[in-house]
């Protein structure tokens, strides 16, 4: 069973780092299957596509797999997974995410996070709210609401790597308060089932 660690601690960012999980635009160039992961993803009874991938620094690796018609910059519901190779202290990545959620707290005190931990595996959640304010700042114009979930896994070499499979959806504008209120009302259900998905097979290119 996953257990609350710190529970609805609230927290803030800069409207311009709601979109940091994504990329900023789109290329007609091949995209890269860094991790070799079987798609598409069957997630809610919807079929994600592998639409971005990056591999920023030696060890780290990630995918972004959205639905058709869905755009990167502008998606209903997202699939995130990322790998850090050669890693295997999943409380220091986790920490790490909750610092940066912290420092988003001093320009935003809208929104909250709740990190849970599955003791008999050793995988830990975050799920989180983010939101960007309209531009004159009187009114919400996009609330994202993301579950990561962090495993440990080992490599073909025996190496520790650190795989997040991670779901994101968001509300825009007219649809943000009906997104606040499906949430409310549906909050546990998606965390069950990020819970219980049962995590794509990895195998990183060389």
């Amino acid at each position: 069973m996953f257990s609350i660690i710190n529970n609805r601690l609230p927290f803030t960012l800069l409207a311009a780092l709601v979109i940091s999980t994504v990329a900023l635009a789109q290329t007609n160039k091949p995209v890269t299957d860094y991790l070799n992961v079987p798609g598409p993803i069957l997630f809610e009874n919807k079929s994600f596509n592998l639409n971005w991938s990056s591999h920023p620094a030696a060890n780290f690796y990630k995918q972004e797999y959205i639905v058709k018609g869905d755009l990167t910059e502008k998606y209903t519901s997202m699939i995130l997974i990322d790998v850090i190779t050669d890693q295997e202290n999943i409380k220091d990545v986790v920490s790490a995410k909750i610092t940066e959620l912290k420092k988003m707290k001093e320009t935003n005190p809208v929104i909250n996070y709740e990190v849970i931990n599955n003791p008999t595996t050793g995988e830990y959640m975050i799920d989180f709210l983010l939101t960007a304010n309209s531009p004159n700042g009187k009114s919400i114009s996009i609330v994202e609401r993301n579950i990561y979930r962090y495993k440990l896994i080992t490599g073909k070499s025996g190496q520790k790597n650190i795989l997040l499979f991670g779901v994101s959806s968001r509300g825009y504008g007219t649809g943000v308060d009906k997104f606040f209120a499906s949430l409310k009302a549906n909050r546990k259900d998606l965390i069950n089932k990020v819970a219980q998905f049962k995590m794509p097979e990895i195998a990183v290119k060389n």
